[in-house]
């Protein structure tokens, strides 16, 4: 969910290097602070893709590698995964971060576009993505087929996105208000067909040949008492979610959202003992024919 980050301070008098400087640190730090909230549901799609011991694979959109580690970890003792990023300066994290692994030496990293993703035919036996191919909203059909290029014929495709949350209890109608005003997505899904929405595509994956296409839910739970680096994480998401538009919001809801949202605040919700939340990431999976 690395596309939504909000501004954390005022880069509008720097140079546009500076400018892409600052917005590299600051997805990183927001990829980082929430990683503890995402790892433990990534994990449990990972999971359900029972991936084949030794096999090689490749993570499109891979960020700051965190999930390329799990799926190393997922194709042990001998698998090799490799991340894929358009950032160099995310790469240069996901080294650095993979450098202190126990799978290092299984894991690798490039820096490519996932429009011409330069890698040979059947080049992996499965590729996976997380809130980038087709989130929230794309043609995805050219990109699945340059996808199905370089994975065997019998090897897996798994896209992931980021679909909901209700992380607001006791404020049900503030959280539809906010999500309504404020989305983060409504940018990049306004004046797209509904057919180009990431929860729209099984139908891509059937254009583009692959074989049993599904979707699985994944649910990431959030429970008070909130460890410190949970804590962290859904500061962070509060901001991610709303922040950038809050001003859309009426005056009421921005102080509550204040109130409830910063973790400076003596009210914030997630210092509630009885605090619990969700989020959900759609998963679709589907199968490369024998010809492609």
């Amino acid at each position: 969910m690395g596309y939504a980050s909000p501004a954390a301070c005022d880069i509008s008098l720097q140079s546009p290097s500076d400018n892409m400087a600052a917005d590299s640190e600051r997805t990183i730090a927001n990829l980082v602070a929430m990683h503890p909230l995402r790892e433990a549901p990534l994990k449990s799609a990972i999971d359900m893709l029972h991936l084949t011991p030794g096999s090689r694979g490749l993570d499109i959109g891979c960020g700051i590698g965190d999930q390329t580690l799990l799926l190393a970890k997922a194709t042990r003792p001998d698998g090799r995964a490799t991340g894929l990023d358009i950032s160099l300066p995310l790469l240069d994290h996901a080294r650095r971060r993979a450098g202190q692994s126990a799978s290092m030496d299984r894991i690798t990293f490039a820096q490519g576009d996932m429009r011409a993703l330069p890698f040979a035919p059947n080049t992996f036996d499965w590729a996976w993505s997380v809130d980038c191919v087709g989130y929230p909203a794309d043609d995805l059909l050219p990109i699945l087929e340059g996808i199905c290029r370089i994975v065997r014929p019998g090897g897996v495709i798994a896209l992931l996105a980021w679909t909901s949350q209700q992380l607001l209890p006791g404020h049900a109608m503030l959280e539809a208000r906010l999500n309504a005003a404020c989305s983060p997505y409504a940018p990049f899904l306004e004046g797209q067909p509904p057919r180009a929405h990431f929860q729209r595509a099984l139908h891509w994956f059937r254009e583009a040949g692959l074989v049993n296409p599904a979707f699985r839910t994944v649910v990431g739970q959030v429970q008070g008492p909130l460890r410190p680096e949970m804590r962290e994480g859904m500061g962070v998401l509060f901001e991610m979610l709303w922040a950038d538009t809050i001003g859309q919001a009426s005056d009421s809801d921005i102080e509550e959202y204040r109130r409830l949202c910063s973790p400076t605040s003596p009210d914030f919700i997630g210092d509630v003992p009885e605090f619990c939340g969700f989020f959900t990431y759609t998963m679709f999976t589907g199968k490369v024919g024998a010809v492609h």
